[in-house]
């Protein structure tokens, strides 16, 4: 995956409304402010981040104990399976008309990121980027090249659902408000289940 795909993907994540803008309209439209809004954002990204790094930490470990193959077939599986999972399933996470402060904000954006397979769909890279660092003298500085990289990807991928999110969340704000968001949540979330699908494939096909 290019830099581009990376970016791509934060994006697509940002668009999502599990992915936690729809958090920020909801504290915005409670308090009437969209100063409150705009600073739900930065905590939304920080969980986000959290849930995607926690991905990359894993992968830049235990990757580095393993073959790649090994890696990347077991990346795909668990992304068909928890793609399938979210697209055959009835069940959605409820929103609730609740107030949380920042930390809390920050701590839900990490249990919805880490529910949705927020760092799944970049095992792939994670995976590459153990591949790179075989270079690098000593398993210390294999582990590091993998750990390092991931964590970038982290920030960037984090970067761009930021700014694709927080332009989301004004316009609804002002625009829209929550009324219409039932019909969107229930499209996105099976949008984002195919996706995850279909990275779990091209993952096994490339594996």
């Amino acid at each position: 995956m290019t830099i581009a795909t990376v970016l791509l993907l934060g994006a697509f994540h940002g668009l999502n409304p599990a992915m936690g803008w729809l958090f920020a309209v909801a504290r915005g439209l409670q308090e009437r402010s969209r100063d409150v809004l705009l600073a739900s954002l930065p905590a939304i990204a920080a969980g986000h981040l959290a849930s995607v790094a926690l991905v990359a930490l894993v992968v830049g470990v235990t990757g580095s104990l393993t073959t790649g193959t090994v890696v990347s077939v077991a990346g795909g599986v668990l992304l068909v399976g928890f793609g399938l999972w979210r697209l055959l399933s009835d069940r959605h996470f409820r929103w609730v008309g609740m107030r949380l402060s920042l930390p809390q904000l920050a701590a839900w954006s990490f249990l919805m990121s880490s529910a949705h397979g927020a760092g799944l769909m970049l095992i792939p890279v994670f995976a590459g980027l153990r591949t790179a660092g075989t270079g690098h003298d000593g398993h210390a500085g294999h582990v590091g090249h993998a750990l390092s990289g991931g964590l970038g990807v982290a920030a960037l991928h984090t970067l761009a659902m930021f700014a694709v999110a927080g332009t989301v969340a004004v316009i609804v704000y002002e625009v829209a408000g929550l009324t219409v968001l039932r019909r969107a949540w229930f499209n996105m979330d099976r949008m984002w289940a195919v996706a995850l699908v279909g990275a779990g494939v091209f993952t096994l096909f490339n594996a």
